[in-house]
């Protein structure tokens, strides 16, 4: 069973055991009417590859095919590649059920960030050489923009969403675009423009939330902090160390046309004389705030804070009056930026609690990368990233509802807990003699078919 299941075993009986086996079955059950239509049922394959996704022992479709019963390769490649299933339907009744568990308008924030996935060749939709965090580094990958939701009075969390980002090399190759099945109408966005599109959309659809929050990428671009303001979202996200603000307000001006040659002046700039902005990490603090922000698994998180308002710099004027969050975190030899358009009067326990959600969308990332199986997937179309993210997102939400469930009798009970627990009680898969030559012939089929699309490759570069 492992370790971490022994020791759960003092807190949780054979019984809630047996329970979890059934909560999955039910969990299918109500989602499987997302994988029907009128012609078509996919629902038991969804559950196939669902089951696969938990499984540490599968990084890709053969090896799903080789655990999960009545399942194989082909069947399961097609329901994550072809099958007609609407993802964005499943992505909305997702995020209510995100909200039914954890929803909390004063609590709840949402927060943006990317995860690249390494990938070989040209093939892959969106894939290119490109940033990639997970790396460091830019490499080939594709990038996807996600969408999480946290409750920082438990800190439970779920990733809530999902967009692909497109280069815009890939937006103009329609050759590419036409052989991944990308749809004509998808046009070039930043990921910014990405990441704000969902957060209005899931706005839009009355889900309750307290604030954005953001990574310093996604910060340092006016015209996202300026879109979340317009639709008057609440945010609190890293900027970087060079941000200019004014901590007073400069006086502007259109200025007086000098002689009566040429257009008069309609632009507003400074009135001569008055100061430039500075940099945020030259601005002195001020009065420093010992702040405890959260317990960790080694204590408590402790910080010292900062908190003035600032005028940040918009194309060379004053922009609206927003907070400036200096905060150097306890055994961390780095100072943290952020800007807050919160109100003038939010207090300081308000604007740190603020201020350290974010660290959730990146264990959010690590757990469904690491549980939910997000990097584990052989696709190379539209859909069928589209599908594997989807059905990763709703991975995590069982999971999020067994935790809930056991909080009581096993509050340490973490994701990596829950999918040990369903390697051990979900049907495993007999595996025959026969069928072990099967899925090796499958393997040196695929490999022989990859090393002659070498050899064409390299004739046409090289005839």
């Amino acid at each position: 069973m492992g370790i971490c299941l022994l020791l759960l075993c003092f807190l949780l009986e054979s019984a809630d055991l047996d329970d979890i086996a059934e909560k999955f079955g039910n969990f299918h059950k109500r989602f499987s009417k997302f994988f029907r239509t009128k012609t078509r049922d996919a629902s038991e394959r969804a559950k196939q590859y669902t089951q696969g996704l938990f499984s540490k022992k599968c990084e890709n479709m053969v090896e799903f095919s080789k655990v999960v019963p009545g399942s194989d390769n082909q069947s399961l490649q097609h329901f994550i590649s072809n099958s007609p299933w609407c993802a964005e339907a499943l992505i909305i009744e997702i995020q209510e059920e995100v909200i039914e568990l954890i929803g909390d308008a004063e609590h709840g924030s949402i927060h943006a960030d990317e995860k690249g996935v390494p990938k070989e060749g040209k093939s892959s939709v969106g894939a290119m050489r490109q940033y990639c965090g997970n790396l460091g580094k830019v490499d080939n990958c594709q990038v996807g923009v996600f969408l999480g939701y946290v409750n920082s009075t438990n800190y439970c969390r779920s990733l809530i969403d999902k967009r692909l980002y497109l280069p815009e090399k890939w937006i103009r190759d329609m050759e590419r675009r036409r052989k991944c099945g990308v749809p004509d109408d998808i046009k070039f966005k930043t990921k910014a423009e990405l990441a704000l599109e969902m957060i209005i959309n899931f706005k839009n659809r009355g889900f309750p939330f307290g604030w954005v929050g953001f990574d310093g990428h996604y910060g340092e671009q006016p015209e996202f902090l300026d879109g979340l303001d317009e639709k008057g979202i609440i945010y609190c996200g890293d900027v970087p160390c060079n941000t200019r603000v004014w901590l007073e307000k400069p006086k502007i001006e259109v200025p007086q046309r000098k002689g009566n040659r040429g257009r008069k002046p309609t632009k507003k700039k400074l009135v001569e004389g008055e100061p430039q902005p500075v940099k945020v990490q030259k601005i002195n603090p001020g009065k420093v705030h010992h702040t405890i922000l959260r317990d960790t698994e080694k204590g408590e998180l402790r910080a010292n804070m900062s908190f003035l308002r600032v005028y940040p710099a918009r194309e060379g004027l004053p922009g609206k009056e927003t907070w400036l969050i200096i905060r150097k975190d306890e055994g961390i030899d780095r100072t943290k930026y952020q800007l807050s358009n919160a109100p003038a009067d939010t207090s300081i326990k308000r604007l740190a609690e603020m201020s350290c959600a974010r660290f959730w969308i990146e264990r959010m990332l690590e757990d469904a990368n690491g549980v939910g199986g997000l990097s584990d997937y052989e696709v190379r179309s539209w859909k069928g990233w589209h599908h594997h993210m989807t059905m990763c997102l709703l991975v995590m939400l069982f999971l999020l509802t067994i935790l809930i469930d056991k909080c009581v009798k096993a509050p340490m009970l973490t994701f990596y807990d829950v999918r040990e627990i369903l390697e051990v009680i979900l049907p495993k898969k007999e595996i025959t003699k026969e069928m072990v030559i099967k899925i090796i012939r499958n393997k040196h089929k695929a490999r022989a078919s990859a090393k002659r699309s070498h050899h064409k490759r390299n004739k046409r570069k090289n005839p």
